[in-house]
């Protein structure tokens, strides 16, 4: 068969990219498309900090006039260094149920990362951080996905692992009920943490949007270039100052203030936690646009969301094991159901299968693992 692959330069091309995935999912109705102007951030060298010493090109692949895939190649040579070995990146991938496609697919990403000077890459991954559009979706097809996690054919699996792909890593996603009472047990811990006097928590300031978000920056940029399972450390990507702010503004309109917790001790911020409001029950609604008319919706979303996403949390490393990372979290549980009480369900999602630590922290209050995403590897010979 033959194909042909087409970069992506133009208006109309890039409208291709995000429409092409509605043929793909017209029959799994959990599928809800990911925000389109967040996807194209990913791409824009103005919004994205990664294209300051990286590389990302997204292609359509055709069968003679039939659009048959979508995808995105990309690297960033000081950053992949940081992995044994370097490796590039495969993300955003979508196609057609035919091997012969994700063979071709493959073959062609060989070709791209081996000119890039590259002896292997991984994938599906996203060009900036990986707390969103990472991974591929190997188990639990029954539920939608919650904002910033993909949604996949379950025979998307075979068609990868058919192309000589090796399991890299797994990343689990937990999920608790709000109607769940908290296990007593840590709601007794937490209120003995937070009795003792050089220790205080709370929301999120939202007149002090610009301080509060520093203070998250800091903690998570050393919490996560310092972790309890050094192989996690290859993968951190420092929290720029500017992309920290930047979230905070795109945000503040939806967010729920006590769904974002800070513990401090003797007055120095060392713990947090944020958590916010499931952007994808706007886009299910909007087919992933969010154009100017939707705003009263998404003003009025924080009175009626139902779920809940975890994005990022952390603990500085020299406060570690005082019980901070449950008072965050039981706080936030407390706090935010109360303001927010349309809430069915909290999902924390990118957690490691290596992360044996974090695993049974969140089993303890009570979440339970309900999806895997699967990264692979592939080298080039």
């Amino acid at each position: 068969m033959a194909y042909r692959f087409q970069k992506i330069d133009s208006k109309h091309e890039i409208d291709l990219f995000h429409e092409f995935p509605f043929s793909i999912y017209k029959d799994y109705p959990k599928w809800i498309p990911p925000l389109r102007f967040e996807v194209e951030n990913v791409f824009n060298p103005e919004k994205n900090s990664f294209f300051d010493g990286g590389t990302c090109e997204r292609y359509l692949m055709y069968e003679g006039e039939k659009l048959v895939a979508r995808f995105a190649l990309m690297n960033h040579p000081e950053k992949d260094s940081a992995l044994t070995p370097k490796m590039g990146g495969l993300g955003f991938l979508e196609m057609i149920d035919d091997q012969s496609v994700a063979d071709e697919i493959i073959r062609f990403a060989k070709v791209w990362h081996k000119e890039h000077n590259y002896r292997a890459f991984r994938g599906p991954v996203n060009f900036g951080q990986n707390m969103n559009y990472w991974g591929l979706l190997v188990e639990n097809f029954e539920e939608p996905p919650i904002y910033g996690m993909f949604y996949h054919p379950p025979y998307y699996k075979e068609l990868i692992e058919n192309t000589g792909a090796v399991k890299l890593d797994d990343h689990w996603s937990y999920k608790r009920d709000f109607a769940e009472p908290l296990p007593e047990r840590f709601v007794r811990i937490t209120d003995r943490v937070e009795s003792r006097p050089d220790v205080t928590t709370r929301p999120i300031d939202m007149k002090n949007l610009e301080r509060d978000a520093e203070y998250i920056r800091t903690i998570y940029n050393q919490a996560w270039q310092h972790q309890d399972i050094s192989e996690r450390e290859d993968e951190f990507t420092e929290l720029t100052q500017e992309a920290t702010q930047q979230m905070v503004q795109d945000l503040k309109r939806i967010m729920i203030p006590e769904s974002v917790q800070l513990a401090f001790v003797n007055g120095e911020p060392a713990s947090f936690s944020v958590s916010i409001p499931d952007l994808n029950e706007i886009s299910a609604e909007t087919g992933g646009k969010l154009n100017w008319w939707h705003i009263p919706k998404l003003m009025r979303f924080k009175k009626r969301v139902k779920h809940l996403r975890t994005m990022v949390f952390g603990t500085l490393p020299k406060y570690r094991k005082l019980g901070l990372e449950a008072l965050v979290f039981v706080r936030g549980i407390q706090m935010t159901h109360e303001a927010a009480p349309t809430l069915e369900y909290l999902e924390g999602a990118w957690v490691s299968e290596k992360n044996w630590l974090m695993q049974r922290s969140l089993e303890a209050l009570g979440c339970v693992h309900h999806k895997t995403h699967r990264t692979y590897r592939w080298d080039i010979e």
